[in-house]
């Protein structure tokens, strides 16, 4: 077994499975903490480096391109320091890293693992049920269904259509932009009816804009992955390729379905937007749809 500890993180290969353990020092992006504990198969793995530095060295694991759906879902936007796949290591401790690269070199070599992409996740993402605050509210996922509660700072059109639930089933693909405290990011989740729509985060009611804390809204990469790991992967031709998550509870079950006088305010308030020259017609009816799809399903007991 090759194993090198950090205060950055553990890194250990038993021979089949690399395993990524984050450190716990204040230093270590809380991105990397609250994504825990990763398990690389060597199948996954298509190279490992060490990049040598004056001060520290830099260790890092390379992945099979769709093997991964934190790396899917992200999209190499990660900044550096939130990078899973990538340890800082003591000058000192450079010889254990050495050691560790060779390890996994040489079982590489020996499995004769292929660096071509794959055609299924071989990782499972991040564990569900997962929650996150970010500036634009609360989003939530249960492993089928997405919840969006939004906060009172978000814009009106958003408010007004009241909380989100979109079927896993109905996603076409989750985009992912990060805050970089500079330029505003986003989490959007478009669906077979939005795929064309065009509206900017700001006013797009299947959309999170990201622009408050950097470093808190960079963690709905985590419902970003755990979505994406559920979409068919990038490669697929047939049915969705599922990863079996990590660990699965029955979410709880979710607010009591919305009285119609409720329905009757939100339809209000978008005409007013509407009247007011807030929303175009186009995105009038698209949202005064969505607010009526919603109330019909918790309805019918469907949402």
């Amino acid at each position: 077994m090759a194993e090198i500890i950090q205060r950055d993180g553990t890194w250990t290969f038993d021979g089949s499975t690399v395993r990524i353990t984050p450190g716990r020092n204040r230093s270590v992006s809380p991105f990397r903490q609250t994504y825990g504990e990763i398990s690389v198969p060597l199948e996954a793995v298509s190279g490992i480096v060490l990049e040598p530095g004056r001060r520290r060295g830099r260790l890092r694991l390379r992945l099979r391109e769709g093997a991964d759906p934190l790396l899917q879902a992200t999209g190499g936007r990660l900044p550096e320091e939130a990078d899973p796949y990538r340890l800082v290591v003591d000058v000192d401790r450079c010889g254990v890293a050495e050691y560790v690269v060779e390890e996994v070199r040489r079982a590489l070599l020996l499995d004769r693992i292929p660096g071509a992409p794959v055609r299924a996740y071989l990782l499972s993402g991040p564990p569900v049920p997962v929650s996150v605050r970010c500036s634009d509210g609360t989003v939530s996922f249960d492993g089928a269904q997405v919840r969006i509660d939004w906060a009172d700072t978000s814009a009106r059109l958003k408010r007004a259509t009241g909380p989100r639930l979109i079927g896993v089933a109905d996603l076409v693909r989750v985009e992912w932009l990060p805050n970089s405290g500079y330029e505003n990011g986003f989490l959007r989740f478009v669906t077979r009816e939005t795929v064309a729509s065009g509206l900017p985060p700001e006013r797009d009611p299947c959309a999170l804009d990201l622009w408050g804390n950097a470093r808190r809204d960079l963690l709905t990469g985590l419902i970003a992955t755990a979505v994406t790991a559920r979409l068919p992967h990038p490669s697929a031709t047939g049915p969705a390729t599922v990863v079996r998550p990590r660990a699965e509870t029955t979410a709880e079950p979710g607010p009591p379905a919305p009285h119609h006088d409720v329905l009757l305010r939100r339809l209000r308030e978008l005409g007013e937007l509407h009247r007011g020259g807030v929303l175009t017609d186009e995105e009038f009816a698209m949202t005064k749809a969505a607010v009526l799809r919603g109330f019909a399903a918790h309805d019918d007991g469907t949402a």
